[in-house]
């Protein structure tokens, strides 16, 4: 099992993650906040097309999460699998019933080699959901949106082997930066984004033995900077600044494997 960060930022976010189990292999895109073009030009540079790719999972509706996902998925006949309140808010009167599959918190779903955990989330969206993923043998934990962390979130990332986490702001950067204050609100309030030190501290409730990998996402362009990133979660991790992973809003994460 292994994954690749497409890109993560305002200006668009997606995962691949594939699992193979012998002469099969599973590919799921997690999110794809991009236009059609753009998300196949970053699919390619993955080494994969559109025919590639199993499902897309979208966790929420917004635009950087959502991007052209419906519009791709119907090209290419994809299944789309999103929650309710998120095809409410996102869906299309023309959207072939049966490439849609409605996920519930807490109801696995089977996807060839992996297997989906969806779960709940605290964030200014219709359902939001976010997402673990097994091969049956590793698991990763996708949580690129949300305010803060209850207990539900941490135990559904309890034994992950790898995760990407949301690292959106330096509150001292985002207090003192140009944002109106309603806009400082909504992004600091508990349906908000993580910030920094909120991430460390989900991190290190979630640190186990077997978590070899932590990728840190959604950083916001103007009230973080990666080296903020770095110095937190240094500390959590026990490494260096320099050994601290940031995906990038253009160039992504190179793939990760699990074991």
């Amino acid at each position: 099992m292994r994954f690749r960060n497409l890109g993560s930022g305002s200006g668009g976010n997606s995962t691949l993650v594939e699992a193979s189990q012998g002469i099969t292999t599973t590919r799921v895109l997690v999110d794809a906040g991009f236009s059609e073009r753009e998300l196949a030009r970053r699919l390619g540079m993955a080494g994969c097309t559109a025919a590639d790719i199993d499902a897309i999972f979208i966790t929420h509706e917004h635009g950087d999460h959502v991007g052209r996902s419906v519009a791709f998925a119907r090209r290419h006949r994809i299944p789309l699998i999103t929650s309710r309140g998120t095809w409410r808010a996102i869906g299309s009167d023309d959207f072939d019933a049966s490439l849609l599959c409605l996920a519930r918190h807490g109801e696995p779903i089977a996807l060839g080699d992996l297997q989906l955990q969806p779960f709940t989330v605290p964030h200014d969206a219709q359902e939001p959901l976010q997402l673990c993923l097994s091969d049956g043998a590793h698991r990763l934990g996708i949580v690129t949106d949300l305010g803060c962390a209850p207990d539900s979130v941490v135990q559904q990332l309890a034994g992950c082997h790898a995760l990407l986490l949301e690292c959106n702001h330096d509150e001292a950067l985002l207090r003192a930066g140009p944002y109106p204050a309603s806009l400082q609100r909504r992004i600091l309030g508990t349906h908000g984004h993580l910030s920094n030190s909120a991430a460390a501290e989900l991190l290190a409730r979630c640190q186990h033995p077997a978590l070899g990998a932590v990728v840190a996402a959604h950083l916001s362009e103007r009230n973080n900077a990666p080296t903020l990133v770095r110095e937190v979660l240094a500390a959590t991790l026990d490494c260096t600044p320099n050994e601290v992973r940031i995906a990038d809003p253009a160039l992504g994460f190179d793939w990760v494997a699990l074991g």
